[in-house]
């Protein structure tokens, strides 16, 4: 698995917000993040509180491309799924119930992302369906070691702090 993009975001926009319009607080973009066993990414929201299921998150670029082409998008960028970590070249689904390892730091694969109703604002209508149907909402994940996750670039060697 290759990771394309790294987000991060102090706040949610989106829960509790039920009813409401979504908050305005943006995903901020990295080239590395730090990520804390139990905790999750390093001032992200999920990692206020130790325990959550969703510590980190993670979605397909294959995903958010053939989103693109199914509804003809052409100026949403990943970071609207609001999921931490953009990977490309993954089953994300078989790492449900598995530990697996990236760039030196061990996950537990908790379970699926279900895709909300803010996709259809945040995205585009019709994502909401596609991504049920395609069950490609993304993967919730625990954080098992502490360590750094960087933007894959070509000859690079491990992330390191």
């Amino acid at each position: 698995m290759n990771i394309v993009r790294l987000y991060h975001s102090p706040e949610h926009i989106y829960k509790g917000h039920k009813g409401m319009p979504a908050g305005t607080v943006p995903m901020t973009e990295a080239s590395r993040v730090r990520l804390v066993a139990g905790r999750g990414v390093d001032g992200d929201r999920y990692s206020k509180r130790e325990g959550t299921k969703g510590q980190v998150t993670f979605f397909a670029e294959e995903t958010w491309l053939r989103l693109c082409r199914e509804l003809q998008v052409s100026r949403r960028g990943s970071d609207v799924f609001r999921r931490n970590v953009i990977v490309r070249g993954a089953d994300l689904n078989a790492l449900i119930g598995q530990e697996f390892e990236v760039q030196g730091v061990r996950f537990r694969g908790v379970e699926h992302c279900s895709p909300c109703f803010w996709m259809e604002e945040a995205f585009a209508p019709g994502t909401l369906a596609l991504l049920g149907e395609w069950v490609a909402g993304g993967l919730r994940a625990s954080v098992l070691t502490d360590g750094w996750l960087c933007v894959d670039v070509p000859g690079a060697q491990q992330c390191s702090a």
